[in-house]
């Protein structure tokens, strides 16, 4: 898992993604005829094949937070990138790309009640606006900063959303000895600000079916909102979410490459929320279109948890898929 710890712990907020986009070229260049980086930032590797074209596609941003405006006392307000659950970001670090690290606080009547963004700021220690401008500039961005850790059978670490999607599916990039359909693997930038990437990179590709790797929600925690989807039992193949209704075709493929490859899965429903397969199925005249989803609790939060063995089944199911689709 020394990969996935390596791609967790590389910041990429969503329009910086270039330091992971570097790693996973590396990683990939071996096991495809082709790979390119399009206008907008998205990998796209091609491993050649006579059947369908099919796209696997998982991203490689993260949410983060953008400075927007230093006070006269060094303190640095900020906006969010992508979706962030404010309640989980106070105190929390983060590391802006020069490595400047800072920690987010509230303003003091913020303490007792539920904090908006507008109230919170970024600590990095400076004594005064013209010091903290000279490690930050409005307009920067920043990753959550933490560790990495693998316990109990799981792993705990920041981006997992969607670093353990590329994770799959470079894995399945390697271990994929043959493969009968034309197949593209895209690892798209910008989803958690609308499902970019995907879009122009679908586009490009033109596939005839297509699957989103992500992660979803748990219904396993004490309290939680009910949900079938559970760690430790296996991939989450995708009904449905805000963005996508899968269709029929490639959510029965995935069921059936399950069966016959014996990999544990479970169905998901998500209330809340899109995938890149949101974007995908809308493209030219229409895109056959399904996800596989890993379970995640804690999800778009600085400390993320996932089952070490939901990973793998995952990676087992897209092996089992290309060629079942």
């Amino acid at each position: 898992m020394k990969l996935l710890e390596k791609l967790t712990m590389t910041d990429g907020v969503s329009g910086n993604e270039g330091a992971v986009r570097e790693i996973i070229i590396n990683e990939i260049k071996k096991y495809c005829d082709d790979v390119s980086v399009d206008a907008m930032g998205s990998i796209i590797a091609h491993k050649k094949g006579k059947g369908r074209k099919v796209m696997f596609a998982a991203h490689t941003d993260e949410i983060g937070v953008v400075a927007t405006f230093i006070d006269e006392n060094g303190f640095i307000r900020f906006s969010n990138v992508g979706g962030i659950y404010v309640k989980e970001i106070l105190y929390s670090k983060v590391r802006f790309s020069n490595g400047i690290t800072g920690v987010i606080g509230a303003e003091e009547d913020e303490f007792n009640k539920k904090p908006s963004l507008d109230k919170m700021y970024i600590d990095i220690g400076a004594a005064n606006r013209a010091e903290a401008e000279k490690c930050v500039s409005v307009g920067d961005m920043a990753a959550f900063a933490g560790d990495y850790r693998e316990q109990n059978g799981v792993v705990i670490s920041k981006a997992l959303d969607d670093r353990a999607g590329c994770y799959i599916l470079i894995e399945a990039m390697k271990r994929l000895k043959k493969n009968k359909n034309d197949l593209y693997f895209v690892f798209t930038c910008q989803e958690e600000v609308g499902l970019r990437g995907a879009k122009t990179a679908a586009y490009a590709v033109n596939p005839e079916y297509a699957v989103a790797v992500d992660v979803t929600d748990t219904g396993d925690t004490p309290e939680a909102p009910k949900m079938a989807v559970r760690l430790h039992h296996g991939a989450a193949i995708k009904v449905m979410d805000r963005s996508v209704l899968c269709h029929i075709d490639v959510r029965e493929a995935l069921l059936s490459a399950a069966k016959k490859a014996k990999i544990p899965c479970q169905l998901e429903v998500l209330n809340i929320g899109g995938t890149d397969a949101g974007a995908i199925h809308l493209t030219r005249t229409g895109v056959k279109t399904g996800a596989v989803s890993l379970p995640l609790r804690y999800m778009h939060s600085p400390s993320e948890v996932a089952s070490i063995n939901d990973i793998n089944a995952c990676i087992e199911l897209i092996i089992a898929a290309a060629d079942e689709l």
